[in-house]
């Protein structure tokens, strides 16, 4: 086959495999979260919270270093997202230069290239967006996390713990957007490339993603000793 037959089958079934798995582990996370460690880790974060909120003045310190290591690991990776598309933006403004005159007459080398650099520029930009997002819902949670009249308000501290979790989700999602910049680096070589880094990054994503029955059985439990410990601790209280 040549290369542009390849081009046009290889490159939209790469990108359909791993767009599919992603959306296969959205419904996953939405209908059977255990499964999943960003369900587990989810309903860990949503435990962690109420667990700080209960005594603000005792963990308000704990909680907020947490979540500063949290905001750090944004910030680098928005770092890292912004640079690259900078470089790559100026790689393909002075590559653009001297192919201006191609790309005028339809020189589809030049136009494929285009394409390359600007769907690994658009990966980098979301990657930006996304870890911008979740670094401001991480400030947003290191202030009410130590608002001490909200330790008896069950609604402010499911407000916090879902705003904690919507932090997390964009983090993840700009981590899922480096993810998918390995293909498109490898499509500058070729589209055989992509196609088979798409297989191997599902693969290895669904088993980094999904949880074994030992490691529910031991969140669960966990999950029971914590909610036992603060049961017997606000009797202790009432008492």
């Amino acid at each position: 086959m040549q290369e542009k037959e390849l081009d046009f089958l290889l490159v939209p079934l790469g990108l359909l495999i791993f767009f599919s798995y992603h959306v296969w582990l959205l419904y996953t996370i939405t209908y059977n979260p255990k499964r999943t460690v960003i369900g587990l880790n989810a309903e860990s974060r949503h435990t962690w919270v109420f667990s700080m909120m209960t005594d603000p003045l005792k963990n308000g310190v704990l909680a907020v270093q947490t979540i500063r290591n949290n905001i750090m690991a944004s910030t680098l990776l928005a770092t890292t997202a912004i640079t690259l598309s900078s470089i790559i933006s100026v790689f393909v403004s002075n590559s653009s230069k001297s192919t201006s005159t191609e790309l005028v007459y339809g020189n589809r080398t030049s136009m494929m290239s285009s394409i390359k650099f600007f769907s690994i520029l658009l990966c980098f930009l979301v990657a930006f967006l996304c870890n911008v997002q979740s670094i401001r819902y991480y400030a947003h949670v290191s202030f009410l996390a130590t608002v001490p009249t909200f330790k008896d308000r069950r609604d402010c501290i499911e407000y916090v713990a879902r705003n904690l979790n919507r932090g997390s989700f964009f983090w993840s999602l700009g981590l899922r957007a480096f993810y998918l910049s390995f293909p498109l680096f490898l499509w500058v070589f070729g589209p055989i490339p992509l196609f088979v880094c798409c297989l191997i990054l599902s693969s290895l994503l669904y088993f980094l993603d999904t949880t074994t029955s030992f490691t529910r059985d031991l969140h669960s439990q966990s999950m029971k000793e914590e909610e036992n410990g603060n049961g017997m601790e606000s009797i202790h209280h009432s008492s």
